[in-house]
């Protein structure tokens, strides 16, 4: 399957905070949750991404195109959305569809407005007297019209109500059911990426910890639940990370069928995206 996105060694450097050397690729018709915590370097990423900042080092291709080399026909096919709608305020969604036809030489004014519609947004209401659901709504109505293949949001979901993430996120999949478009999604709502990526990627502290399929994170790692004398017996090489509490002791592990055949007495979890990145950004500090 060919890569949408292939970043190689990529550094960049600020006064107090470095994004180390990371490599990760994207293939085509999937989606990449990309984790981690406030600072980690995943905004850093996507505007490195986006030619926004200038890397000191490293590669990042896109459609198999060199960014630099040729990055006005990488963005004709790329769709972005940040945390909120960076328009004008005294904008309304007609302005917006005025400007953007002059960026995007594929604009589909008929495809906006059906979003527009489908989306229940008013044309001509004032951008500052939308709801935080309806700037979001509206900046994906945007970064849709003009046929992307490749989408990049940032928190695109955070704030939302419950029932406005989970129709941005149906649309979401929808964009990819003809294997032909990509996602990249950051976000710090886990649970968001769980139900929709099929790759996650855990950026911390400026390096990649791990960039894996989804569905093998999930069947692989998981959460053991003992005693403190129950830990003590494990072999420590196996433990990613501990946790203690009132009942006992969790502990993070990375081969769970393997763990269960070891130790059947043992209660092991499959964990969840959450958990496996607390645990491993608990050990990172260590």
């Amino acid at each position: 399957m060919n890569s949408i996105l292939e970043i190689k060694n990529l550094s960049k450097e600020f006064p107090t905070f470095s994004l180390n050397k990371i490599s990760f690729s994207l293939p085509g018709g999937c989606i990449m949750g990309m984790v981690g915590e406030t600072g980690a370097g995943k905004t850093t990423t996507i505007k490195l991404i986006l030619n926004e900042l200038h890397a000191d080092s490293g590669e990042i291709k896109i459609f198999g195109l060199d960014l630099k080399e040729h990055e006005r026909k990488i963005k004709e096919q790329i769709g972005v959305v940040f945390d909120d709608a960076y328009f004008p305020s005294e904008f309304n969604a007609i302005h917006v569809n005025d400007m953007l036809s002059h960026f995007f030489a594929n604009w589909d004014k008929d495809l906006y407005e059906t979003y527009l519609r489908e989306f229940q947004l008013p044309k001509e209401q004032k951008i500052k007297e939308f709801s935080k659901g309806m700037r979001m709504k509206l900046s994906l109505a945007a970064a849709l019209s003009h046929h992307p293949k490749f989408l990049i949001l940032d928190e695109a979901t955070g704030g939302l109500d419950p029932v406005a993430r989970n129709e941005i996120l149906d649309l979401l999949l929808n964009f990819v059911q003809d294997e032909e478009h990509s996602i990249l999604f950051s976000s710090h709502l886990t649970a968001d990426l769980e139900r929709i990526s099929d790759y996650m990627t855990y950026i911390h502290n400026g390096s990649i910890l791990f960039s894996e399929s989804k569905m093998e994170l999930l069947e692989s790692y998981g959460l053991v639940k003992c005693t403190q004398e129950e830990l003590e017996k494990i072999n420590p090489d196996e433990i990613l990370g501990i946790r203690e509490n009132l009942f006992g002791c969790e502990a993070l592990v990375k081969n769970r069928a393997d763990m269960l055949k070891q130790y059947p007495h043992l209660v092991i979890d499959p964990a969840s995206i959450e958990e496996i990145m607390i645990f491993w950004g608990r050990r990172q500090k260590k």
